[in-house]
Order: structure tokens, then sequence, then C-alpha cells
């Protein structure tokens, strides 16, 4: 196997890796770099490492390279493989978890087969490994977006048919609901659950069979071998494959996009339940306070959760700039420092779907505060508008104009919007060369919090029957996607169950 990024040991006895450096590697390049990163993969991808060796097994004896015999031999000390025994191993091999792993197994050989590992490289090998790390991992975050996505789905179901003021540029602008604005949520959850549909394609795709970045020398079938370790197809391209990390690039940009949008969503939720608006409460135990004012309840959790969406965006930066301005090919740089905070990146983002979970299930809404802030507020100037020009043929620009208008003067009178002024309205109507036969019924009409929900008629609109609508399709999506998910997992699990069927039958003894 080629020796790509670490030097190795004195290779004349039986124990040498390499004929090419004949000195081991430098304490301080140990305890710095080579013994972390080993210890991040035997915790995270030796799993993968002792399933690729066996899928290994069943290619060599396909080729006619290794007997019955020699597969079970090795076949049956994979299956001994440890954590443990694997960092014992180590201090021998580099701290490199391929070399560990064949220096276990050539070990316990009674003779170790000339023809294990020829014509292999480390290169696919820990591509792969690395791959399969990530698929199980983007597994889990879709999984966990998925639970998070029906958490909000649920509080919008139980805020439908209550009002709220929706704000534009910080202002108060129409009447919502909190089932109208959380169905938002979700709608940007099944967003990026699609689209880590196309992240699980990259994912899917297998490297192995690639070699060191020109292919293989034997004739390798590439597509068993992804077949055998759960992908739907092979990485074609031997360069490609080996260069290239564009699954964690693309995992890494998608939680910084939802991150970006989840921010938003709690700088609200940060906004409502300040003092001044009152319209959502978290009980005491996800609530903190001030250690000089007894007077406050704070929400510091909502703050956890916006700080940790930062991470997710400084982790595609992470990313993009440790490849940014390398050679198009493997390259320690890209494979394992540009990736190195690649599992803190899956790690904060189930972390704010986690926390943020938990404040949408504990979250209660405070109707009447929300309803308050709707009647003080003329929220039906819009309304009013569209009712001037279809029920009295006042032209849409100037009905606006005349809304805009009856609301200055309102309140300068210390009118609330409850209490309509009709001849203010026929005067300002008249004006502009107008009239309408009921104009104090056009008031109560537009201003009418309630008739602000129902007047939307609209697919998506904040009325309550268009909200329970879109909860309907939602809630059928993500059972869609749930069972999407679900059979890739099962996948997964049956090739793995399958390889051991399959070194343990004919294609292992023939």
């Amino acid at each position: 196997m080629p020796n790509d990024d670490v030097t190795a040991p004195r290779a004349g006895g039986p124990g040498g890796l390499t004929g090419r450096i004949a000195s081991g590697p430098d304490a301080l390049l140990r305890a710095e770099v080579l013994e972390p990163q080993l210890r991040f993969e035997i915790d995270a991808l030796l799993p993968g490492y002792v399933q690729l060796e066996k899928v290994l097994l069943l290619e060599y004896r396909r080729l006619g390279l290794l007997d019955a015999a020699q597969v079970g031999a090795v076949a049956a000390l994979l299956d001994q493989v440890t954590p443990e025994a694997i960092a014992r191993e180590a201090g021998e091999s580099m701290s490199d978890i391929a070399f560990t792993l064949e220096r276990y197994v050539s070990r316990r050989l009674a003779e170790v087969p000339p023809a294990w590992h020829v014509d292999r490289s480390r290169n696919d090998l820990q591509a792969t490994a690395q791959l399969m790390y990530g698929r199980g991992r983007l597994l889990e975050s879709a999984e966990a977006l998925l639970a998070f996505g029906r958490t909000a789905h649920r509080l919008a179901g139980r805020g439908v048919g209550l009002a709220m003021p929706g704000y534009t540029h910080m202002q108060p602008a129409q009447v919502i609901s909190p089932g109208f604005y959380f169905a938002g949520l979700c709608d940007q959850v099944l967003h990026t659950l699609e689209r880590l549909d196309a992240v699980y394609r990259t994912a899917s795709a297998s490297p192995m069979g690639a070699g060191a970045m020109a292919g293989q020398e034997l004739p390798w079938d590439r597509e068993r071998m992804a077949r055998l370790l759960g992908f739907t197809e092979v990485r074609t391209h031997a360069l490609r494959a080996v260069a290239q990390r564009d699954w964690a690039l693309e995992a890494c940009a998608e939680f910084s996009l939802l991150g970006v949008a989840l921010s938003r969503f709690v700088t609200d939720l940060m906004t409502w339940g300040s003092a001044g608006y009152g319209f959502i409460d978290l009980p005491d135990h996800w609530s903190g306070i001030s250690s000089a004012m007894p007077q406050k309840k704070n929400y510091p959790v909502l703050e956890r959760i916006r700080a940790r969406t930062a991470h997710l965006s400084a982790a595609y930066t992470d990313i993009a700039t440790g490849q940014r301005n390398t050679p198009y090919s493997n390259s320690v740089e890209v494979s394992k420092e540009a990736n190195a905070g690649v599992p803190a990146a899956f790690d904060a983002f189930g972390s704010v779907l986690r926390l943020f979970g938990a404040v949408l299930t504990n979250l209660e809404f405070r109707a009447d505060r929300m309803r308050e802030a709707c009647e003080r507020e003329y929220l039906g100037g819009f309304t009013l508008a569209n009712l001037l020009t279809l029920r009295a043929a006042v032209p849409w620009r100037t009905a606006q104009v005349v809304a805009g208008r009856y609301i200055v003067r309102a309140v300068e009178r210390g009118l609330p919007p409850a209490e309509p002024d009709g001849p203010l309205l026929d005067a300002l109507l008249a004006d502009e060369g107008h009239r309408a036969d009921d104009a104090a019924g056009l008031l109560t009409e537009a201003m009418s919090v309630s008739g602000g929900l129902a007047a939307k008629r609209s697919d998506g609109s904040a009325s309550p029957d268009a909200v329970r609508s879109l909860l309907t399709d939602q809630e059928a999506a993500f059972d869609a996607l749930a069972e999407r998910w679900r059979d890739r997992r099962a996948g997964i699990e049956e090739a793995a169950a399958g390889l051991d069927r399959l070194l343990a039958g004919p294609e292992g003894r023939q």
C-alpha cells in the first residue's frame, strides 16, 4: 500500500511497512497529529475499515488470488477486531489505522497469504471509510431533522386558530397565527430534507476500487464492492473519487443554510418572549434568572441555540477553505485536516435540533397578549383598501391613500381600530371624489381581528383553512420522507449482514 502521509519504520524484517523510509514518526508528530487522528478513526471509522477488508476478501476470492481457507482465516480475525486491540497494536504501525489493522491480522495468521492486499492503496480505502462514516452521520441528521420537523408541526397545529400580529420591518403589519408562522418553519425543514437527498446521493457513490488516483491494475468489480458496502452507485472517475470530499462540503453547506434560517426563527422567539411583547412563555426549567435583578425571567436557551447555528456556518467555511487552493488529488490537507471539523458540525447540528425541538415542545402561547396586540394596531389597512376598491369602485392606489389617511386621523383622535368612524372615512372619500354605501361597515369588517385571518383565501395564506390544508400536506410529506430515510438505513444494514453471509457461504468458500 502506498505511504502517502506518514513516515514509516525500518522495513527489513517481517514487521516492516515500506522500504522507502528508514525511521518511524517523530514523537512530536505522533503526539500532535498521528495519535489524535488514530483515536478518532478507531472511535468513528474502524467498523467501516473492517467491513472494507471483508469486501476485499470476497474480491480476492473472486479473482482467484485467495483460497477458501485463506479467506476464512482472515475473516475470522477481522471478526475479533476491537477498538482496544487496535489501539494496543498501533504503536508499531505509524499510528495509521489501515496499517494497524493489517498488522493486527498478519501477526495472528499462521501464514500471511502472499496476495492479500496486492494492488491496494490506502487512498480509496480511507475515502470510502470516511464516506461510510459520513453516510451514517447524514442518516442520523436526517432522522433528527424529521423529529424536529414533526415537533414544529405539532406546535403549528396548536396555534392555527390564534391571532397574532405579523411583522415587516419590525412593525406590526397583518394578522397571522402561530400556526401559520410555524407551518413556515415546517416548510423550511422539508426544504432542507429534500436538499439532503442530493447530499445523500453524493454520499452513496462508492470510491472503493479507485486506487491511489489512477485506478487499479487488477479487474476489481467496483459495482459489486459498492453493493456489498450498501452504496447505490460507484464514483466512477478514479481521481475524483480520492481527491474530493464532496459529501462533507455539501452536508456542511446544507447545515449552514438551515442554520441561517433557524437563527431567524429563534430571533423572533427571543423578541416574542421579551417583556414588551409577552406572546410566549417557557416553563421555569427552561428559563434563566438574573443574579442582580430578581424581577427578570430570561430565556438564555434561545441565545444558546442562535449562537450554535453560527458553528454550522463556521464549519462550512472551515472545510471550504481547507479544500481551496489544494492540488486536485488525494492529500492529507483535504482528506484529514480540511475534514477535521466535520464531526463537530454534525454534533452541533444535532444539538441545535434537540435544543430547539425541546423549546418548541415546552413553548406556550399567550393568546390574550397576542390578541391584545392585534386589537390595538390598525392591521386591517390593506383589507380596507381592498374593500374600497372591490365594494366602492375606488381605484386601488387612491384606496391605499384614503386608507392610510383614515388610519393617521383615527390615531390622532385616539380611536382604537374597533371603534370605526364612518363619517371620517366618508369625508376622506369625498375629498377624492368617491363614496361608499356603508363606510362604517367597511371599517368594521376591515379592522376585525378574526376577519383579518379569514379574509385570506389563497393557498398557503394565514387563513385557518389554508393553514390546516398546508399542515395536512406537510404531514404527508414528513411521512414520505421518513419512509425514504428508513429504507436507506435498512439497505445499509442489510448490506452489512449480507456481506457476512457471503463470507460464510459459497462465495467465501469457492
